[in-house]
């Protein structure tokens, strides 16, 4: 296995170094990290302990003379605690007790000496005694038979190995504890007759072979607790033949969860965290990386797992697919620069005026259309709009696209926004159809569009390439029928199909709250056929399809695939590129939604936070973050996300926006509530004011400002940061003046003489003293200033007076005074 590269945490571990000090010296070294989790390199972990080494042998040295310290301090506590006797108690009182121990030693010793005495007289009467039986046997020797005479040989030779040990016995000596031979107790118990003498039966021999079995097998064990935890699935072993498993965890799992997955305890898993500098609890929701590092240190490999309902959005075609695919319609994306005109080639192509309904001439939502062409072909039209601030809302469509209409105006060529539609196009492996707008203005030059777009890689067929440019002017029609002719032949080469006879699977386009509808989103549906009255699932949450319209308002009863439908049902508005699901069981439905909303909510609750509350309360206490708190309120999910993006981008290290709530509808009055309550801004964009939260605005002093051009909106905000900005200091030179000599008035002190050169000076103003180029005093006040022997407040250039500076005490002939004042510069966000 490769070595992983270690990260900051485990260095500063490694050195028992605060990693705040490591980040703080790798960014003073222009070393680009993020957190305590970012891994380093090889170079930079050797810069690391190139700086920090010094430190950690000092703080290993002040270790070490602390233990020594600390084992000295007990030393000299065990020496006072043996001699603490004599410190407290009186000289009598020492006396009675050394008087009561030797009374209680001499009682000992004798009684050790009459015990002593006792068993010398009984193993001399033990001697007597067999010397007697000896010479009585003597004389019976003659009248028994040899065998009798053998077997009290070996009796007399018992006796005298039972009295040799008693004589040699000393006064020191402990007597002997007897053996006990665990093997004579088996005999003994296994033997064929009982107590009485009596045999025993086979049966019962073999029952006490089996206890006495089950008696020494227990010997020397103690009763243990049943534990019903499962063993590990897998062991594995420290060093470089490390077994790793692979193994699969769902994102922002618990501990408490993730201590069931490694099959270690929750204990383990918060200490592991606390080594990584993470205060967690059991049911604390970790990132991913964590996670990653927590299974590693238990010899695991984290894999991200997929749940039940990630694998049902998930667009994969199966062979029964395949075998009933049919031909679809194409899905066109019509991209480019605002005010390009493709809104209005789609409004020639429609016959209708679209664009007249959009605030300031520009698209602000993604549209949806269906054409019906001559020959009965249909052709779905996205429209995107072409602001930067909706760069994530074209990503969507080009998301769900088959083929990109790249709109290109001849009298204006490639500008930012066409370049960034070209790489959405070929981010989504779509093919491109340029279409050069406007060539029935004059000054127009096609030639130098295609050049431009060369350079962006973006090659035309007359110029050698494959993509196809066709000139057109939306407002006489010129090339329309040879775009949609072009964008019929890229279909036919890609060869659309889908089944449709299958459950429906979309994604939606746009949403937004209506007034008499409620919720309501426009749905692109990808597979299968919808229905209305089908139960769907609509990222997190469930609903039943309760009408479908088309893009005119008009009721339709079902939609096929490439068909962008608005669908009503929905629990509450979803979010722009959410996916859409039909499914048969409505009952396994809800459990999924009721899972999926579960997990969400623990998700946002209980993930761990990018800033501690220490380090937050440090920087508000520094004034180092400032935040402009705002709650943003739109007509359409799509504005809303695109309004939020491009605010947010305004953010810097100083200032930033704090968004505390975005949704779609009219402004409430909870809204307004919830302003009071942050001190935030109401942004409201394309919605009205309820007439209650005009009412609670006016009574707490809400701002809530409205706007339909998100020009405005963006103008107005960056201006309100600008204010949030701390004001740039410059300071600006005031007059100068050259001392000629120096005198001194009593009770002042010392007055230069001087001469202004130019500029004026001021009473009370900050001044400076230099001398041959170098500044001697600073931020000095000008406390005296006198023409003859009047005081003044200021004097002009060209005439001579007398300077008073705070603190300075002498002054020598051709030193410079400079008067000058700090101006404060309001600053502007780059």
């Amino acid at each position: 296995m490769a070595k992983r590269p270690l990260r900051i945490f485990q260095i500063a571990k490694e050195l028992n170094i605060s990693h705040t000090e490591i980040l703080s010296f790798l960014k003073a070294k222009d070393v680009a990290v993020s957190s305590h989790m970012s891994p380093v390199d090889e170079a930079t972990h050797q810069l690391i302990l190139a700086e920090f080494s010094k430190d950690k042998a000092n703080v290993d040295r002040y270790r070490k003379d602390r233990v020594r310290k600390e084992i000295q301090d007990t030393r000299l506590k065990e020496r006072q605690k043996s001699s603490q006797k004599l410190n407290i108690l009186s000289l009598q009182e020492q006396r009675n007790i050394e008087k009561k121990e030797a009374e209680i030693k001499k009682s000992q010793e004798l009684a050790k000496q009459k015990k002593l005495e006792e068993e010398k007289e009984e193993a001399e009467k033990k001697i007597k005694s067999a010397e007697k039986e000896k010479v009585e046997k003597a004389r019976e020797i003659k009248t028994k038979p040899a065998e009798i005479v053998a077997k009290s040989v070996e009796k007399e030779k018992k006796i005298d190995t039972e009295i040799k040990p008693t004589e040699q016995k000393t006064v020191s000596e402990k007597p002997k504890l007897r053996k006990v031979n665990l093997a004579d107790l088996q005999k003994k118990g296994t033997s064929s007759r009982g107590k009485t003498g009596k045999p025993v039966s086979k049966e019962a021999t073999q029952k006490t072979k089996d206890r006495v079995k089950q008696t020494l097998a227990q010997i020397g064990t103690r009763k243990r607790k049943k534990s019903y935890k499962r063993e590990r699935a897998e062991t594995y072993h420290s060093g470089d033949d490390k077994e790793v498993k692979n193994i699969s965890i769902a994102e922002f799992a618990s501990v408490d969860e993730l201590s069931n997955i490694l099959n270690v305890s929750s204990g383990e898993i918060i200490t592991a965290c606390f080594g990584l500098g993470i205060m967690a609890t059991i049911n604390q929701r970790l990132e991913w990386d964590v996670i990653e590092l927590l299974a590693e240190e238990f010899g695991y490999t984290a894999e991200l797992e997929t749940t039940e309902s990630g694998d049902l959005f998930s667009f994969e075609e199966s062979e029964e697919d395949l075998k009933r695919a049919v031909e679809r319609a194409p899905v066109v994306t019509i991209m480019g620069h605002v005010d390009h005109g493709k809104t209005s080639i789609l409004d020639y192509i429609r016959n209708e005026k679209v664009v007249a309904g959009e605030s300031g001439g520009i698209t602000q939502h993604i549209g949806a259309y269906k054409v019906s062409l001559d020959d009965g072909k249909t052709i779905t039209f996205i429209d995107t709009p072409g602001h930067e601030a909706f760069t994530a809302m074209r990503a969507r469509g080009a998301q769900v696209t088959d083929i990109v209409v790249l709109v290109v105006a001849a009298d204006d060529a490639v500008m930012p926004q066409t370049i960034e539609a070209i790489d959405h196009a070929k981010a989504a492996g779509a093919p491109l159809v340029v279409a050069i707008n406007k060539i029935d203005k004059p000054g127009i030059n096609v030639e130098r569009v295609k050049r431009q777009l060369s350079d962006k890689k973006v090659l035309v067929e007359d110029w050698g390439g494959k993509v196809q440019s066709i000139p057109t002017s939306a407002k006489s029609g010129d090339g329309i029928k040879e775009l949609l002719d072009a964008i019929i032949l890229e279909a036919e080469m890609l060869e659309l199909k889908v089944n449709r006879d299958c459950l429906a699977f979309g994604t939606v386009i746009d949403s937004r709250l209506d007034k008499g509808y409620g919720p309501i989103a426009t749905v692109l549906i990808q597979k299968g056929t919808l229905k209305v009255g089908q139960p769907f699932l609509c990222n997190n949450y469930s609903g039943k399809v309760r009408a479908i319209m088309n893009e005119r308002g008009q009721r339709i009863k079902s939609a096929i695939p490439s068909d962008a439908v608005q669908i009503l049902g929905f629990e509450r508005v979803p979010q722009a590129a959410d996916p859409f699901i039909i499914l048969e069981n409505e009952r396994e439905l809800k459990r999924i939604a009721s899972d999926r909303q579960r997990r969400r909510r623990e998700i946002e609750q209980k993930k761990i936070i990018a800033y501690t509350l220490d380090s937050m309360s440090k920087m508000i206490r520094e004034g180092s973050m400032k935040e402009l708190p705002l709650i943003i309120k739109g007509d359409v999910d799509g504005s809303i996300d695109a309004l939020s993006e491009t605010l947010l981008k305004l953010n810097t290290g100083e200032v930033g926006i704090n968004i505390i709530r975005k949704s779609v509808g009219m402004v409430s009055e909870s809204d307004v509530l919830l302003a009071e309550a942050s001190n935030a801004v109401i942004v409201g964009f394309n919605v009205q004011v309820g007439s209650n939260a005009k009412l609670e605005a006016t009574r707490s002093g809400v701002d809530i400002r409205t706007y339909t051009i998100i020009y405005k909106a963006v103008e107005e905000i960056k201006l309100a940061l600008e204010g949030l900005l701390e004001p740039e200091q410059k300071e600006e030179i005031i007059g100068r003046a050259t001392v000629l000599t120096q005198f001194k008035i009593p009770k002042i002190g010392f007055i230069a003489g001087a001469k202004v050169e130019s500029g004026i000076i001021i009473r009370n103003a900050k001044a400076r003293l230099i001398r041959i180029g170098e500044i001697l005093h600073e931020d000095k006040i000008v406390t005296s200033l006198k023409r003859f022997k009047d005081d003044v407040k200021e004097v002009k250039e060209g005439l001579e007076c007398g300077i008073g500076l705070e603190d300075v005490k002498k002054y020598e002939e051709n030193d410079l005074i400079e008067v000058y004042e700090i101006i404060k510069v309001k600053r502007k966000l780059a």
